[in-house]
C-alpha cells in the first residue's frame, strides 16, 4: 500500500510538473497537419516537453495575441501579421521565416488540369476563398485571380471562409465546388484520398514567408527550444512532405 500511494504522489508531482511546462503555440490553420508530426517528435526526442497546439486565421489570432492571449509562440501565415504583434510591444525577440508555402486550387468533383480557368467552369457555383483580411492564403489567391482577371468572373460564386481549414472543410463536405488552400492542405492523406489539386505557379501567385515570432511571457526559454527545433535542418524532410521550402537559419 505504502509503495502503491508513494507511486500516485510522484506521478501526480510529474503531472503537476508537465502542465507547468508546456508550451502554447498560436498556429496558422495551414500548419495543422505538419505542426502535428513535429509536436510528435519533438516530444518523443525531448520527454516530459509538452506543445499545446492552438490553429486559426492568422488575423483572429493576432486580435487575440493583441488582446492578451497568453501564447508563447506565434507561426503566422505570412510576415504582415508579425508586424502588428511588434506594433503592440507584445513580442520577445525578432521574427523569423520558417517555411515557404504555396496556395493550391482542390477539388473533390472536378479535373483541374486547366489551372484556374476550371474555376470560370459554369457547373461550378460555389468556390470557397479564405478571408483575405483574415488570411494570408486567401489574399494571394484573390490576387492571382485578379491578376488574370479571372475575379470579376467568379465573384459572385466566392464563399467566404474564416480560414484555409474552413475553406477546405467547405469543398471537402460539398458546400463548395472547388476552394484555393494551401497545398499542405492540399497534400494531406484526407484531401488526397477525397479529391485532387492544382498548385499555382510562382508566377500565377508567389510563395508565401511565414514567420514566427515568441511572444512575452514566462515560457520564453521553452518556446524558444521548439521554435529552434522546427527550423532545425533535422525538420527540413518533413516540411517539405507536406509541400513546404524551407529557408535554414542553423
Amino acid at each position: 500500500m505504502l509503495l502503491f500511494f508513494g507511486c500516485k504522489k510522484e506521478s501526480g508531482h510529474q503531472k503537476n510538473s508537465t502542465q507547468n511546462s508546456f508550451v502554447s503555440v498560436a498556429a496558422a490553420a495551414n500548419l495543422r497537419e505538419v505542426l502535428e508530426e513535429l509536436k510528435k517528435l519533438y516530444i518523443t526526442e525531448n520527454p516530459g516537453k509538452k506543445i499545446e497546439l492552438t490553429f486559426g486565421s492568422s488575423g483572429l489570432l493576432t486580435q487575440q495575441i493583441v488582446n492578451g492571449a497568453p501564447f508563447d509562440l506565434f507561426l503566422s501565415a505570412d510576415s504582415s501579421f508579425i508586424e502588428k504583434i511588434k506594433n503592440e510591444n507584445r513580442n520577445f525577440g525578432k521574427a523569423e521565416i520558417y517555411a515557404l508555402g504555396k496556395v493550391a486550387m482542390w477539388s473533390s468533383a472536378f479535373d483541374l488540369s486547366e489551372g484556374l480557368q476550371t474555376s470560370l467552369n459554369p457547373e461550378i457555383k460555389k468556390i470557397a476563398i479564405a478571408d483575405p483580411e483574415l488570411a494570408p492564403y486567401g489574399k494571394n489567391t484573390v490576387q492571382a485571380l485578379k491578376n488574370t482577371g479571372i475575379y470579376p468572373k467568379i465573384e459572385h460564386k466566392i464563399v467566404w471562409a474564416e480560414n484555409i481549414g474552413q475553406a477546405a472543410q467547405f469543398a471537402a463536405t460539398g458546400n463548395a465546388d472547388l476552394a484555393f488552400i494551401a497545398l499542405s492542405t492540399a497534400m494531406s492523406k484526407e484531401m488526397k484520398a477525397k479529391g485532387n489539386y492544382y498548385l499555382l505557379s510562382e508566377n500565377e501567385a508567389a510563395s508565401i514567408p511565414q514567420s514566427g515570432i515568441l511572444l512575452k511571457g514566462k515560457k520564453q526559454t521553452e518556446a524558444k527550444q521548439f521554435f529552434d527545433f522546427i527550423r532545425s535542418r533535422k525538420t527540413a524532410q518533413i516540411w517539405q512532405k507536406y509541400g513546404y521550402q524551407t529557408e535554414i537559419r542553423h
